[in-house]
């Protein structure tokens, strides 16, 4: 009989020539376990994804009430279906007016796609601005804002009238003109390494848009749901985008992903022509079921009150003269080593400790650090130590 290994290798695709292969059997809040019940402390969350940890009770419940009660029914937006509109309302409640109609889909690079389509329609212009370094998602419209010609090679041709500013580059703000239908931005971005937009940028950023009448789209698909050590990463600028893009983290571990906007704004997608955007799955009841559930219990719980002080806790600890710098808000960090080598040999150690890591896609040289908001101070102190042995042990054989 073939191992699961085998059966891996043989039968699903392969994104990378040398996968991990770590088999995991089961997950519990901030550990994963895997075939030979071996623990692992999770600093990835799944790339962002499980906020509240794994297997939350208050998910784990909701997704099990509502499996009972209804499953798929019909293509998005037909019928009235409560644990998308409870979802849509709760969200609104605590974002900002003009972010009051939400269009549930299943990813993160969905909602790319969809807010492409929106811009376009409510602009009636061609035209979109990204940054350099940034990620938005790899399927062909989303990965169209991606600079890079890394990921990008060999699946080109790419949409056309795309532009690339300098992420904190107040002077590349002029490229943005009234051919313009938005901008997508990353607040903080994520795959570029954690870095953290400043107050100045933001706020001419706005301000450029507004002149123009250009969109502004906030990717929050990392930092969104109390990542950043507030609800949202925009509020830490006190500047509002018009289209917000969540996903990851809000499903506490489903799929899911959501674009935002106002209801005027949204309204172009129901006419000329009609159903001006469409999914099937968008929007599954037992996803929204567990987005609302996550969303309560980091409300609740008052989870994201103590992210930055987490967050702080990690940059105290990580101490050591291999470590270049660490950047980052709360608990999205990038610990920056001299090159890829040194980062991999620490993260491959950390791993065999039971530490779990990566790397970033536009910044191989930097640890990731990302772990559930729930992680508890000594967990973190753990995770430290481990890390800070494990760049000894890397340093002193190099």
């Amino acid at each position: 009989m073939l191992t699961q290994r085998q059966l891996f290798l043989q039968h699903n695709a392969q994104t990378s020539p040398e996968p991990l292969m770590l088999e995991f059997v089961r997950a519990k809040g901030v550990y994963i376990y895997d075939s030979a019940n071996k623990k692992y402390l999770d600093l990835i969350a799944g790339i962002g994804v499980s906020n509240i940890g794994h297997c939350h009770p208050s998910v784990v419940k909701a997704i099990q009430e509502q499996a009972e009660t209804y499953m798929h029914l019909m293509v998005y937006g037909e019928y009235i279906q409560t644990p998308q509109v409870n979802f849509a309302k709760a969200l609104a409640d605590i974002l900002p007016e003009n972010l009051s109609c939400s269009y549930f889909l299943n990813s993160g690079t969905e909602a790319v796609e969809g807010a492409m389509k929106l811009a376009k329609r409510y602009t009636e212009r061609k035209g979109f601005i990204a940054c350099k370094n940034a990620y938005h998602g790899s399927t062909q419209g989303a990965e169209s804002l991606m600079e890079s010609d890394f990921y990008s090679s060999g699946y080109g041709p790419f949409l056309p009238y795309v532009s690339f500013i300098e992420h904190n580059n107040i002077s590349d703000l002029e490229k943005i003109t009234t051919d313009i239908a938005a901008v997508f931005i990353e607040p903080i971005q994520g795959e570029a390494g954690i870095r953290v937009a400043d107050l100045e940028y933001m706020q001419a950023l706005r301000a450029k848009c507004d002149e123009t009448k250009t969109l502004l789209i906030f990717d929050e698909i990392q930092s969104g749901f109390g990542r950043s050590g507030k609800m949202f990463a925009f509020e830490h600028y006190n500047v509002k985008p018009d289209v917000l893009l969540l996903a990851k983290g809000i499903g506490g571990g489903m799929p899911i992903g959501a674009f935002i906007s106002s209801l005027e704004i949204m309204s172009v997608l129901s006419y000329a022509p009609i159903l001006g955007h469409m999914t099937t799955f968008g929007g599954h009841p037992v996803c929204c079921a567990a987005g609302l559930a996550t969303l309560n219990t980091l409300i609740e719980n008052k989870i994201v009150d103590e992210v930055q002080e987490k967050g702080q806790l990690f940059k105290r600890l990580l101490i050591h003269p291999a470590i270049k710098e660490i950047r980052g808000k709360g608990l999205m960090l990038a610990v920056e080593f001299e090159n890829f080598d040194v980062n991999k040999k620490i993260i491959d150690a950390c791993i065999v400790d039971g530490i779990l890591s990566d790397w970033f896609l536009h910044c191989s040289n930097s640890m990731r650090i990302a772990p559930p908001l729930i992680i508890t101070k000594s967990e973190i102190e753990e995770a430290c130590a481990i890390i800070v042995k494990n760049i000894n042990l890397v340093v002193d054989k190099s």
